[in-house]
């Protein structure tokens, strides 16, 4: 019994990875911007479909982890820069109406195109064996996710605390104002934040899709986790999404095997539980 919980460890830190990538973006743009985005799970939708297409029309899932973040990126501006722009002055009830009126349109035209079915994207032959870790035996693909997302998370560091981006969002998440006065564009740094929010949770769409298959009501499923990650880990901060993420998927994946029927909902309890022990979050600011 120990051994199963010490490898459904392991495969709580692969899916941990995965709701580190759909959730770190999204407590970007709120620490950014104070913006809630309910449409953020619909480009995790988007790319988890476009990885689909891609993959039966040309046998390989390589070529959607470059295109699909590209093109979701691209989406994600054209939605900040023709509408959602307009809200940021809005009170957030008005911003949670239309970004979820965004998100549901979005579903509706991949249920056009695609209908209303679930598909399985198949794993890159290349990953799909098995890594022995000691006693343990690892999936090849779920080892590369995590290796993907460890990257990604060293990259966003960087970016973050090394360039100056990074300490404009830095500064931005204390005062927009301030940032504007300083003389620096605020609202192309809204847009390069929105994009790159839109880019990390496609990353997190076409690593998912060979692992849980694609369908159109997922967008739901991934926002409701990605808001618990950020609750979790603290919102507006980078570590936070990263332990909120990995926080998460490990009960998620322990719960599992322990209470199957229950695994989602101890998801819950476990923000819950942080909510009353500390309500910023792990690693928020109070």
């Amino acid at each position: 019994m120990t051994q199963l919980l010490l490898f459904q460890v392991l495969n709580g830190l692969g899916i941990g990875m995965i709701y580190f990538l759909l959730s770190v973006g999204l407590t970007l743009i709120f620490g950014l911007m104070r913006f809630v985005n309910f449409a953020h799970g619909a480009f995790y939708l988007v790319a988890a479909y476009l990885a689909y297409a891609m993959t039966a029309a040309t046998g390989s899932l390589w070529l959607a982890l470059v295109v699909a973040p590209l093109a979701v990126t691209l989406l994600a501006i054209v939605v900040e820069r023709l509408l959602l722009r307009h809200t940021y002055a809005m009170p957030h009830e008005a911003q949670i109406l239309i970004t979820f009126a965004v998100a549901l349109l979005i579903q509706e035209v991949v249920i056009m195109i695609f209908g209303p079915l679930g598909q399985n994207v198949p794993t890159p032959a290349a990953l799909s064996g098995v890594v022995f870790l000691g006693p343990y035996v690892y999936p090849a693909y779920r080892l590369f996710v995590v290796v993907v997302a460890a990257a990604v998370a060293v990259a966003l560091w960087l970016v973050v605390e090394r360039t100056k981006l990074g300490a404009v969002l830095r500064a931005g998440s204390e005062s927009a104002e301030m940032v504007g006065l300083l003389g620096i564009n605020v609202s192309r740094v809204f847009m390069a934040t929105f994009a790159l929010g839109g880019a990390l949770a496609a990353l997190a769409g076409v690593l998912a899709a060979p692992i849980r298959g694609v369908e159109p009501f997922m967008s739901a499923e991934a926002l409701g986790i990605a808001f618990v990650v950020v609750v979790v880990g603290g919102l507006g901060t980078l570590s936070g999404a990263l332990v909120g993420g990995l926080l998460i998927g490990i009960v998620q994946s322990v719960m599992s095997t322990l209470w199957p029927g229950g695994a989602q909902l101890m998801i819950y309890a476990a923000m819950a539980l942080v909510i009353l022990v500390r309500p910023a979050g792990l690693l928020g600011r109070f």
